[in-house]
């Protein structure tokens, strides 16, 4: 059974902000599924289905990795049928690249999941959203919403990456980055590619 753990921070404040990116994937996921979230024996939510389980922390960003270990351990989920979902600041907005391990590369959450699982073996989903302005500090960047503008491009990367997530569900990591890394710095005609 297959774990897939959209980070990001709970409440109503935070909602449509980039650091919640994770959150709004796993809920394109379940929607898509037909199933809803419930409480979950950590500190997060979760929706069942019987091809994988889908989770969202509760725990606010920089803890996340105490409940994907809780619920990684509860369910006895492989490091290699987990995925994570998160926001990348330093990927162009709205481009996916999805990996089977590595460093946290500045992102926190990430950086709280290996601190608890004790390990980078892991896969993770990053959808990018953009540096901004490199003199605002990135925390006031992760908590601000996609203006007008940006919010179809990400809408559309949020999409792209639910059936990311499908793919992994189904073929594992290799399908899933063969797929939607193929054409990561490739550009055609001004359109992005390997989203």
């Amino acid at each position: 059974m297959k774990l897939i753990v959209g980070l990001g921070n709970p409440g109503s404040e935070y909602r449509g902000t980039r650091h919640n990116v994770g959150f709004e994937v796993v809920d394109k996921v379940a929607r898509r599924w037909n199933i809803v979230f419930h409480s979950a024996p950590a500190e997060a939510v979760l929706a069942r289905s019987s091809r994988a389980f889908l989770a969202k922390p509760l725990t606010f960003m920089n803890r996340s990795g105490l409940a994907v270990s809780d619920l990684q351990h509860y369910y006895r989920v492989s490091l290699s049928d987990l995925l994570i979902v998160t926001d990348d600041v330093n990927l162009p907005l709205g481009r996916l690249r999805a990996r089977r391990q590595g460093s946290p590369g500045g992102h926190n959450g990430l950086r709280s999941v290996i601190e608890s699982l004790g390990t980078q073996q892991f896969s993770r989903l990053r959808i990018g959203v953009g540096r901004g302005d490199p003199g605002r500090r990135l925390t006031g960047r992760v908590l601000s919403r996609f203006n007008d503008g940006e919010r179809p491009e990400i809408d559309d990367a949020v999409g792209y990456a639910a059936t990311a997530v499908d793919l992994f569900v189904d073929f594992g990591i290799e399908s899933m980055m063969n797929e939607f890394n193929q054409h990561e710095v490739d550009e055609v005609d001004g359109d992005k590619k390997g989203k």
